[in-house]
Parts: structure tokens; sequence; C-alpha cells
């Protein structure tokens, strides 16, 4: 199989590491130069994650990448998609299979990346998600984990699917396509507010905040026409300790530095997904405290200014105490 890789970050770079290095494909991986991520690997093979297989060629060469490839994997940042795919769609793409390695939900429109594709040009039945847990440093040590593959088209689901298996990861099929974008995303959002629990030394909360935060989006999901229980499969609660407990998420250390009124340096997709969330939540009507309490400490506190951000962390959390008494399983 001839893959391309599209963006070659932290998670891109571990794509085409297991592309070529343990499924054997003819591996393709683009950057754009000038960009960090792609000036290191030419100049070094390797970055801070993995070192690419001799096998890998690495390019800027877009048109290259797309006409070389029969799957197209897309790793890029989620707010970055619609800008990125009319440069993909400019090349002849019609016999190509596209997998959406992000987790996102578009800003100011609450689009789930799928749609963003779909509307930039992307077929939806040639097009497929991969999510679920996982970390480079655990892959690259040979210790396995499960992922998902999901796709309006069952078909291509079962093909990648199977395609893309291993000893590494075991892939599991999708069949709520709404619900595996919107879980997969939302986990992000979930990892910062572990992050300011960490950064509060409110840890013991970690266990009300998986059980809370899985019905707000479950509830979230059923509203958009999604499957209820998704929530609770592997692309949102199956993601957890790799988001909520790892050293190794962004987004949780993003939550953890923000109690310490400290900006993280890295991408955390969790904090424009919080927004889309937020605006999604209001659109259907639901209920989404915690999405509006990471909303608030990311976009209206002064967690950031004067080294303050432990007490206007806990002041956000502890207004959530303040709310009225309801049953565990409440509608909306």
């Amino acid at each position: 199989m001839n893959v391309s890789v599209l963006g070659c970050g932290r998670w891109g770079s571990f794509l085409a590491w297991y592309q070529a290095t343990i499924l054997k494909n003819n591996v393709t991986l683009w950057g754009e130069r000038g960009r960090s991520s792609f000036e290191e690997l030419l100049a070094n093979g390797k970055n801070e994650y993995i070192s690419l297989d001799p096998s890998i060629c690495l390019t800027s060469d877009l048109g290259r990448a797309v006409g070389s490839a029969d799957v197209i994997i897309i790793s890029i940042s989620s707010q970055a998609l619609r800008s990125f795919l009319p440069k993909v769609t400019a090349y002849d793409i019609s016999q190509k299979l596209f997998v959406l390695c992000m987790k996102g939900i578009e800003e100011g429109t609450g689009k789930r990346l799928t749609e963003v594709a779909g509307e930039c040009g992307i077929p939806p039945l040639n097009t497929a998600v991969w999510v679920g847990p996982g970390h480079i440093q655990a892959f690259v040590k040979g210790i396995p984990n499960c992922m998902l593959i999901d796709s309006v088209n069952p078909d291509l689901t079962r093909y990648l699917a199977d395609a893309f298996k291993s000893n590494l990861i075991r892939f599991y099929y999708g069949s709520d396509i709404i619900g595996t974008e919107v879980g997969a995303a939302a986990k992000n959002v979930l990892g910062i507010v572990a992050g300011v629990l960490d950064g509060c030394g409110y840890s013991a909360l970690k266990g009300p905040l998986m059980a809370r935060g899985a019905f707000e989006v479950a509830s979230l999901i059923k509203a958009m026409g999604g499957d209820f229980s998704s929530a609770y499969g592997l692309a949102h609660l199956g993601d957890y300790e790799t988001t909520l407990f790892s050293e190794y998420s962004n987004n949780r250390r993003y939550g953890e530095l923000m109690a310490q009124g400290v900006r993280f340096d890295k991408l955390a997709e969790g904090v424009m997904t919080a927004k889309a969330m937020k605006e999604l939540g209001e659109r259907y009507g639901i209920d989404l405290p915690i999405t509006g309490a990471v909303y608030e400490a990311c976009f209206l506190s002064h967690a950031f200014e004067g080294g303050d951000g432990k007490r206007q962390c806990m002041q956000i959390i502890l207004k959530l105490f303040e709310r009225q008494t309801k049953t565990q399983f409440y509608d909306k």
C-alpha cells in the first residue's frame, strides 16, 4: 500500500513511522518548508519522538505526496484543516482514500472534521477518522494499545481497520461517526480540566470528572444525532488515561501550567474545542457545565496574568459545586 502522511509534527511523524516500520507500507511524509517540525526531520532524520525509517520519503512537495498515495493520512492542527484542504484538492484526488488523524471541532461553525473535509471537496464515502488512546512514547517502546477507525462508509471502515492493524495497535470498527468525532475532540477539553485539578492539588476530583464529563459529552452526542453510548467507547472514555493522567498529554499539561499562571508553548487542541463545544451546547440546548468552565478558564479568566492562575482556576472549579442539585442522569 502506498501511504502519504500530510503533517510531520508529533503525531504525523509517528504515523509515518508506524506505516513504514510496523506495516511495511511505502510511505511519503510531507511537511512544509520553514516549519521547525519539517526542518528538524530534514536535517537530522529524527525528532524527539521517532527516527525516520530509511524507506520513508520526506518531502515538501505536496503534489508528489498526494499523487503517490493510495491512502492519504492528514495530521495537522484541526483548526487549520479548512484552509489546508484546498491545497490538497487542487490535485486529482478522485481515487484517493483519506484518513483524518486529528481530534477537534471547528471553532465558529461547530463542524466535525469530516464535515469540514466534505465541504472542501473530499468525498465523505472516501473519508475516515482514526482516533483513540495511545502515546507515541509508549508505542515506540512496543507497548500496544487499542484504537478506532470510523466513517460513514462501513466498507471503508473495515478496509482501513483491517489494513492498519498490527500487534502494536488493535483496531475496532466504528459505527457512529458523530459520536466518534465529538467524543474524540471532547476528551481534550476534559484533559485541560484534569491538568487544572493537578495544578490546584485537586487530583481526587478526577474520578467525578470522568463520570460527569462522559455524561456531558454523551448528552451532546445524542442531541447532535449520534449514539449516547459512543461517549463510553474508545474515542472518548477509552482515551481518558492518555489524556487525564499521562505526563505526555499536551492538554493535561496546558491545564496544569494554567493553574500555575504559565502558558504552555505546544498545541493543546482542547482550548479551541472548548469554545466550539460551548457554541454547540448553546445551539442544541444542552447543559455543558464542565465545558463552560474550561471556556471561562481559557478565554475569560486572568489565569495567565501575574501568576494568579491557581486562585482563578480554583474559583471556577468551586462554582461548579454551587450548581443546583440534580439526579445523576438528568435529561439535558
